[in-house]
């Protein structure tokens, strides 16, 4: 999350005119706050949504809606957890997030989507106590990111900096 911050705060220093509209599962919530990363999100975002069930958020916005009327010009998933990546590769709709990444694909907004489990074998990440802590990525994690990438209108990317050349192909 701290890179995909940092690579947010970039984009927006080069183009002051791009809008990041930020919507947090609950999940997400919770991480940011075990990794007291609320302000720095405030810091780079035009306006922050907390999901209230798969339509609605705090303050009121209905994302799914806006995603089918146009009124972004790409979705992104990012990070997108091994759940979200599964439900989506699986035509579940049932959180904030992956009902709006239905809704993008069936109204032609891309989408793309950094997902946490990208590759086999063993990652290391960081614990909000700044202790280390290895995981293994499951092979189904995997098939579902494979799945995913094959998806009509879905663009995968596994490195945060990247982002910048995501929005700025999409503003030339």
């Amino acid at each position: 999350m701290p890179e995909v911050i940092k690579s947010v705060k970039e984009v927006k220093q080069e183009n002051a005119e791009v809008k990041f509209y930020i919507f947090l599962s609950r999940a997400a919530q919770q991480v940011l706050r075990w990794y007291n990363l609320t302000i720095e999100l405030e810091s780079i975002s035009d306006k922050i949504f907390q999901e209230v069930d798969a339509n609605r958020t705090e303050p009121f916005y209905y994302l799914p809606g806006a995603l089918q009327l146009g009124k972004f010009r790409l979705f992104l998933i990012c990070p997108a957890t091994s759940n979200t990546v599964a439900k989506i590769a699986n035509g579940i709709a049932d959180t904030l997030i992956t009902n709006a990444a239905a809704q993008a694909a069936k109204a032609n907004v891309p989408i793309y989507v950094m997902p946490v489990d990208h590759h086999e074998g063993t990652q290391t990440t960081i614990l909000p106590d700044g202790r280390k802590l290895k995981l293994t990525m499951r092979r189904m994690d995997i098939e579902n990111v494979k799945k995913l990438s094959t998806m009509e209108n879905i663009h995968i990317f596994t490195d945060p900096s990247k982002l910048k050349e995501i929005i700025h192909n999409l503003c030339s």
